[in-house]
């Protein structure tokens, strides 16, 4: 997608936004024994920002979970682009047409410079998704995975 405005590295979000949309993935991951995780960088070193999100997803271990069930919203600034990228367990289980939904309502949101409610919009969809396919087990379930956003390079 080209809807991004050229920003600086971590200029994307205030040091109060980044701590909003991190607290997002903590309350979605509360109700789940998904994952999410937020990578953002200035270019997409592909051609297909899915592929970028795929290298990173695989980069931070995000196949690792127990029931594959981690989500990646990658965003590259200065190239415009975003994607999302789901494990395997997950993707299964919604299938291409709500990942879809979810990359449109970003574009949407994006396109009306509202940045920050895209990200937590989407967070708290994919959370209910999560929840719904991957409800928390207080027993054995544990977070897998660091909720702080990713700033690549």
């Amino acid at each position: 997608m080209n809807i991004l405005p050229s920003f600086r590295k971590k200029a994307l979000f205030s040091h109060d936004e980044n701590t909003r949309v991190v607290e997002s993935i903590r309350e979605a991951e509360r109700q789940t024994s998904g994952e999410i995780r937020v990578y953002v960088e200035r270019h997409c070193r592909f051609v297909d920002p899915l592929d970028r999100a795929a290298e990173i997803f695989w980069t931070l271990k995000m196949d690792q979970t127990q029931h594959r069930n981690s989500v990646l919203l990658y965003i590259a600034m200065k190239d415009h682009q975003f994607a999302i990228f789901a494990d395997q367990g997950i993707h299964e289980r919604l299938g291409n047409a709500f990942w879809q939904k979810e990359v449109d309502a970003m574009s949407r949101h994006f396109r009306e410079f509202h940045y920050l409610e895209a990200l937590i919009f989407v967070i708290n969809d994919i959370g209910r998704a999560l929840c719904e396919h991957f409800p928390f087990q207080s027993n054995t379930d544990k977070n897998e995975l660091p909720d702080d956003i990713v700033f690549g390079k």
